[in-house]
């Protein structure tokens, strides 16, 4: 796992020498996050720029992979430390924990990806027994040095230790009870130091130590805490969510402190520098006076606007609106900002490019263009396919009948309805189960995120835009309302109180619109976002109607069609699906699957064609379906005047057009039982069970039902070029491409060709009519990968029909191992994502490359294409691109995001990483 490992042979990986392992904050750039991480290097980044940072210092993730590989620090690493230890104590005139005046610091995590809340932070190390007392003597407060230090040993408790949070809270919650106030703002020096008291008794009981009053001590294992937190249930089950690997590690960053608990002068907040909902340009954010950072993303104390900072602490507010201009210049996007006011002076904590919703990526990508800060390539790396879907999803109908019953903040936009549950367990049990929820807490922390994941949306009555919920539900594009208030929200009763006492139980209906911040009782019906009805073709870019979204996703699909390489067709089998798929910029058809064309009222002629016993019956059901296959293909060419289609042979499972066995011996039986005439029954049950497998979807279907049953493909082919011929007769342009499913070998591919080609010509004949149809292939079997060079000498196209190449592959039958067991291999990391989501790069995708370059090597101008599913999976398309494919082909509905990821992909390579 650890470069340093290999760099020093058998030497214990804890004893690496020659590796610097601590960076002053005055050393590191924005660009060294894969050493210092994310926050390191932005620390040191406004260092750099001379922004107001507290001096500190970031241990690298290498320090971090070393002691997650060897389980113990590199031995270098404490040396170090104390070095830039020294450094920040002379240059702040003080030492860590010192009794009279101490130096306290915090210690943070700071991974190369954002993960809000999933890892360590602890604030106020260096606070003892003694150092409290100096502290209150410093600033001439002592409320202010109590709370410090009950803050740290709740902290150090709950992160280093592992007591129980919520013992903590409880305390607290009987420490305001006893003095009957509501707010932890209005407890006194002396409450507080009972509460000290009362939390150093707890760490004993709960821990088996005392809390330690050795400032280094304190620092060494806060350390060590961030360190193994990486590998938390929280933070794993957060980076399989988010696709981040799980080898980086993180950084540590030691900051000196200041306060914002100093009183009314003093406070903390959370802003951006455009709004993270909605993409508009304004003053976005959350301040709370007398509090610490923490307060703020907890969300346990009701923060106000930023905006109220003007009037609270002008010069700082001016100087913070300064300060973000200067940020969101220089990093040329949305700008993330913690900062802290103390006594006054403002003081920068840490920058990101900060998380925004899908509608706030759009139209700050094409705003970034208009104001010369980035250009189109650079615009396409701003936004991603997953948040075109998300824009695509429906919305609540404004005109529909609603019973409102509360109103927050609008953290992460959507429509999502769902039972109300009331902690995370509930969430997630309910909704393996089938059912679709709503997370409703008073505020969400790091533990809730197995039920985040799991829930439609989610509702909190506390916290602001910056708190966890918003923060991490804009991270995964999950619906969230935050800050209702009115809402009196009861998580031990499991119920919630709306405005005028009605009570919302467990398991009831409730609405909520991440867009307006609206809550309603009910299930509220949803109607078709605006960006579907755009690519539909009901609203037009520049119109009056159209809102701003809907141009900045017009534009930036710009951007992709121009960009691209690859070509997007679609999996359409009827002319209403094609009409609808050309709609959305589909370059045609991918994948038309005949075996659709023959379900409902044609399903038994097909019936009848296979269990046929004499030529005769063959021919004549045969000659049943040849006008209706014509007719099909008629309305698609029509549909798809001028643009590829390629139409896919007969390729079902047998059983899928056979009567269910179970059942036909059940009336056999019965008919017996009560000597009923039985006998056509009889005969089709015998030949059912003549034609049962124990496999289907590796049994008679595809090439071989084609080969077995005589004139089947013939007829398909005959239909395809009658079809073709009389939509040249009709001035059409029809552009057909034959394709013979689950080929094997090429011997079948040449059987199978020699027929076609001598329909094709007997139709040419009796027409009077040229037809160009080209005849190639699926590949979609291993065998056939591995063969490709022979079967390109019969094939003039491939198309990868991933679907099934994964199913062999892996040996998964995609219909069980979905519900068996890939839960359980998600959950153990076995897989980051489903094989049949994205295609497994290794496996599947080296025998895509293997297959592509052998075809092309028979035939330099073989086309090739992906008609699975993961023609519209974001990260499938990329490697598609790579791996030199002319075109993916995906459901109608997935064509804007390939169209979209096509055009990423093309400029992947100037773009940089904006996850």
């Amino acid at each position: 796992m650890s470069e340093n490992k290999d760099l020093h042979g058998d030497e214990s990986a804890a004893s690496v020498e020659g590796v610097k392992f601590v960076y002053d904050f005055t050393e590191g750039n924005k660009d060294l996050k894969d050493l210092l991480g994310g926050k390191g290097a932005n620390l040191a980044e406004m260092t750099n720029l001379g922004l107001p940072v507290p001096p500190g210092f970031t241990i690298t993730t290498e320090a971090c992979k070393v002691y997650l590989d060897s389980g113990e620090e590199p031995a270098a690493l404490r040396d170090e430390v104390s070095a830039h230890l020294d450094a920040l104590e002379q240059r702040m005139g003080k030492k860590l924990g010192q009794a009279d005046n101490p130096l306290l610091v915090s210690v943070r995590s700071g991974a190369k990806f954002s993960m809000p809340g999933m890892m360590d932070t602890v604030l106020n190390i260096g606070l003892s027994d003694k150092s409290v007392q100096g502290l209150a003597q410093q600033a001439g407060d002592d409320r202010f040095a109590w709370d410090s230090y009950r803050r740290l040993i709740q902290m150090f408790g709950k992160t280093v230790l592992g007591v129980d949070g919520d013992l903590f809270e409880e305390a607290l919650d009987a420490a305001k009870a006893a003095k009957k106030v509501t707010v932890d703002t209005e407890l006194e020096a002396a409450d507080l130091k009972k509460l000290v008291t009362k939390f150093k008794k707890i760490v004993k009981a709960e821990a088996g130590r005392d809390f330690p009053q050795d400032p280094r001590e304190q620092m060494d294992l806060a350390i060590k805490a961030v360190f193994d937190s990486w590998n938390g249930d929280r933070a794993k089950l957060y980076r399989r969510q988010e696709r981040i690997p799980h080898d980086l590690g993180t950084a540590v960053n030691v900051c000196s402190m200041v306060f914002g608990n100093l009183g009314p002068d003093s406070g903390t907040g959370v802003a951006f520098t455009r709004d993270p909902a909605s993409g508009h340009q304004g003053v976005y954010g959350d301040y709370l006076q007398n509090a610490q950072g923490e307060d703020v993303v907890a969300g346990i104390r009701n923060t106000v606007p930023l905006a109220e900072l003007e009037q609270i602490d002008k010069k700082s507010y001016d100087q913070l609106m300064q300060i973000m201009e200067t940020l969101e210049n220089h990093y040329k996007d949305l700008c993330d900002i913690e900062f802290t006011i103390e006594r006054g002076q403002l003081w920068m904590l840490q920058t990101r490019v900060g998380k925004r919703t899908a509608g706030a990526a759009f139209r700050i990508a094409t705003q970034l263009v208009d104001q010369g800060l980035i250009d189109e390539t650079e615009a396409l790396q701003r936004v991603t396919g997953a948040q075109l879907a998300q824009l695509m999803f429906p919305r609540f109908d404004e005109n529909a009948k609603t019973e409102q019953v509360g109103r927050g903040i609008a953290a992460s936009p959507g429509a999502a309805v769902g039972k109300a549950v009331f902690d995370s367990y509930t969430a997630v049990k309910w909704s393996r189960s089938g059912e679709k929820v709503i997370l409703v807490r008073r505020e969400t922390n790091p533990d809730d995120l197995d039920g985040m994941i799991a829930a439609e949306g989610i509702l909190t009555s506390r916290g602001g835009k910056t708190s966890h919920a918003a923060v991490v539900a804009r991270g995964m594009g999950k619906t969230c309302v935050c800050g209702a208030e009115e809402l009196e929200v009861d998580t031990k009763r499991r119920r919630m109180t709306v405005p005028g006492g009605h009570v919302v139980e467990e398991g009831d209906l409730i609405s909520i619109d991440g867009s307006t911040g609206k809550v309603y009782l009910g299930e509220v019906p949803v109607v078709p976002s605006p960006v579907v009805e755009y690519f539909e073709g009901r609203m037009h870019a520049g119109a009056d109607d159209a809102d701003e979204l809907v141009e900045a996703v017009h534009r930036i699909m710009a951007f992709a069609d121009r960009k691209r390489r690859l070509r997007v067709r679609a999996n359409a089998d009827n002319a209403e699906d094609a009409l609808r798929a050309r709609r959305f910029g589909a370059q045609g058809i991918g994948l038309c699957r005949t075996e659709h064309m023959f379900l409902g009222d044609r399903r038994e002629l097909v019936e009848r064609l296979i269990l046929a016993d004499t030529e005769a019956e063959r021919e004549e059901s045969l000659k049943a379906l040849l006008p209706l296959q014509q007719q099909d293909f008629v309305e698609l060419f029509e549909a798809m005047d001028g643009l590829p289609v390629t139409i896919r042979l007969l390729d079902p499972p047998l059983h899928e057009f056979l009567p269910d066995i179970t059942e036909l011996s059940v009336r056999v039986a019965l008919a017996e039982s009560r000597q009923e005439p039985h006998e056509n029954e009889l005969r089709l049950l015998q030949a059912v069970h003549r034609l049962h497998e124990q496999n289907p979807m590796l049994g008679l279907r595809g090439v071989r039902l084609g080969l077995v049953i005589p004139g089947l493909f013939t007829m398909q082919v005959r239909a395809i070029a009658e079809a073709a011929a009389a939509r040249k007769a009709a001035k059409g342009d029809p552009r057909a491409e034959i394709m013979i499913p689950l080929v094997g070998t090429v011997q079948e591919l040449e059987i199978v060709r020699e027929e076609a080609d001598q329909v094709i010509a007997e139709v040419e004949a009796a027409t009077g009519t040229e037809l160009k149809l080209a005849i190639g292939t699926m590949i979609e079997l291993p065998r056939a990968a591995l063969t490709a060079g022979q079967i390109a000498e019969a094939a003039e196209f491939f198309s990868f029909g991933t679907n099934d190449l994964t199913q062999t592959v892996w040996g998964f039958s995609r219909d069980d191992v979905e519900a068996s067991f890939f839960t359980a291999y998600l959950e153990k990391g076995i897989f980051g994502v489903s094989p049949f989501e994205t295609i497994d790069k290794d496996g599947v995708g080296s025998l895509v490359r293997a297959a592509a370059e052998a075809g092309r090597r028979t035939r330099p101008d073989l086309k090739l294409g992906v008609c699975g599913e993961h023609g519209g999976d974001p990260e499938s398309v990329h490697f598609f691109h790579e791996a030199g494919l002319d075109y993916v082909s995906c459901s109608p509905f997935r064509i804007p995001v390939a169209r979209l990821e096509a055009g990423r992909a093309a400029t992947q390579s100037e773009g940089s990483d904006h996850r």
